[in-house]
């Protein structure tokens, strides 16, 4: 918020002063860092210039966040933004929305609900959003509201600018009293969803299906491997069959009775 409030006052502080006009939490950005940026400048006006007090204009903005005196006469003036800045402090503070028809009726416009207990310390508690589960600053949270009621002042002079709301913010910021409740883990559910059932269905067949294709590729190596070791065992019986016959053929014995064949057939020869 106090980047945002740092917008606001940087537009109502220029020599020719705008009014935002439609200031609410839907419109605050963020960027990369978290930092407030104003968006959607749509409905925003040139402010009042010397003597004058207001800009007299038609009634435009979002019911809930709009000023009461600008609704009731159309006059416009800075003053009118720091209103709905209240009304966005007051939707931090509470976790509530400006307007919600499910409320019942008394509790329906926040700041009609809301406002009364802002005066008094002793209330805050009421309102607080009890979602922070008491996990914020006491000190912090106190003028926080303090300084939300006096934004919502049905005064517009009796309301701070923009610069001193930046100012009371910020320190608000360096605050360190903030309580530490203990860590509290939530055990899940032992009892599974009809999702979790079939997602871990479809994970064990998954996983049953891939064990059987491993199982297949397994067993193909295997098979290939014999294959292979049963032809190398053939080509090895081949190639000693190949050995043993060129040995016989080579053997000393033939040479011998090649020999002697061919010496009787010399000494024939010869008569």
């Amino acid at each position: 918020m106090v980047g945002a409030a740092k917008g606001l006052a940087f537009l109502h502080g220029e020599e020719k002063p705008v009014i935002y006009r439609d200031f609410k939490a839907s419109n605050i950005l963020l960027d990369s860092d978290y930092r407030a940026k104003l968006s959607d400048f749509g409905l925003a006006k040139d402010g009042p210039e010397g003597d004058d007090t207001h800009v007299s204009t038609r009634v435009m903005g979002t019911h809930g966040y709009a000023a009461p005196e600008y609704i009731m006469t159309g006059h416009l003036t800075s003053k009118s933004d720091v209103y709905s800045f209240g009304v966005v402090l007051l939707e931090l503070i509470t976790g509530r929305q400006a307007m919600d028809k499910k409320r019942p009726l008394k509790e329906r416009i926040l700041v009609d609900w809301a406002r009364p207990m802002l005066r008094d310390p002793h209330k805050l508690d009421r309102i607080m959003d009890p979602r922070l589960e008491g996990q914020y600053s006491t000190q912090g949270a106190k003028n926080v509201a303090a300084l939300a009621y006096q934004c919502l002042s049905h005064q517009p002079r009796s309301r701070p600018t923009m610069n001193n709301i930046v100012k009371i913010l910020e320190p608000v910021l360096e605050m360190k009293d903030i309580p530490m409740g203990p860590f509290v883990y939530v055990v899940p559910s032992s009892k599974p969803d009809k999702g979790t059932e079939i997602g871990e269905l479809k994970t064990k067949v998954d996983d049953e299906n891939k064990a059987n294709v491993r199982e297949k590729e397994v067993g193909n190596a295997g098979e290939n491997r014999e294959d292979g070791n049963a032809k190398q065992r053939r080509a090895g019986h081949r190639h000693k069959h190949r050995l043993k016959t060129d040995a016989s053929v080579y053997s000393d014995t033939h040479l011998y009775h090649k020999t002697v064949r061919h010496e009787r057939t010399n000494k024939l020869n010869s008569y």
